[in-house]
């Protein structure tokens, strides 16, 4: 399965251990290539030039993203791939463009506005299927905070990053919601033919003090 998703609700960065695969110097290098690539998708629709050959061999693997894009502490845009489909820069790059131009529920990013949006990034783990034979042992088997979650029932699929488990702390509600925003309706995520897929990220954002540490030129603090 493979689908683009504009399926964020407003997030915030949660952190779960101190497992980090990517360094604060590789962080904020995938935040300045969102951030330019916000910027020029608004003014001209493309993305800037990058050369690959000049890129850590971190960022040339293919891997699911999703980048949302907060305005006053509000939604402005979230758009990913639950699959990898591009390198992480390069997927980094397209789902920034498309989350300032291309989210359905907001008008696009307009120039102007630009200083004024704080950048999240989220990279995905490989999801895997959940074997549960019941709405029970789904529920058991579900670690808030931890797990993004991939419903799915027929022509009906959602998906919720990790960090929406801070609105929805509850379990039967936050699959009440990803129900819902799928289409099959808040009790969808009980039918028996339902199925469900988990994921983790590594989040990371403009806000993060680390990235701000890092980026006034102090040194970054060692990561586990």
């Amino acid at each position: 399965m493979d689908f683009r998703a504009r399926l964020c609700h407003s997030v915030f960065f949660v952190k779960h251990g101190n497992k980090q695969r990517y360094s604060i110097p590789i962080r904020a290098l995938l935040l300045d290539l969102a951030r330019r690539s916000v910027e020029e998708a608004v003014t001209t629709g493309g993305l800037p030039p990058v050369n690959p050959d000049h890129l850590p061999a971190e960022l040339l693997e293919p891997r699911a993203v999703f980048v949302t894009l907060h305005k006053n502490g509000q939604l402005r845009g979230c758009i990913g791939n639950l699959q990898p489909q591009w390198p992480l820069y390069q997927a980094v790059m397209e789902n920034a463009r498309s989350a300032a131009l291309h989210d359905i529920r907001f008008p696009p990013v307009r120039p102007e506005e630009v200083p004024h949006l704080s950048i999240e990034i989220s990279v995905l783990s490989p999801p895997r299927a959940l074997p549960a034979r019941s709405p029970q042992e789904v529920l058991s088997m579900l670690e808030p905070g931890r797990h993004g979650v991939i419903f799915e029932l027929g022509p009906y699929r959602a998906t919720f990053l990790p960090q929406v488990w801070e609105q929805l702390p509850d379990p039967v509600r936050f699959l009440q919601h990803l129900s819902m925003k799928a289409g099959a309706g808040p009790n969808g995520w009980q039918d028996p033919k339902a199925r469900f897929s988990v994921y983790e990220v590594e989040a990371f954002s403009e806000e993060d003090p680390e990235i701000q540490r890092y980026l006034a030129g102090e040194d970054p603090e060692p990561t586990a």
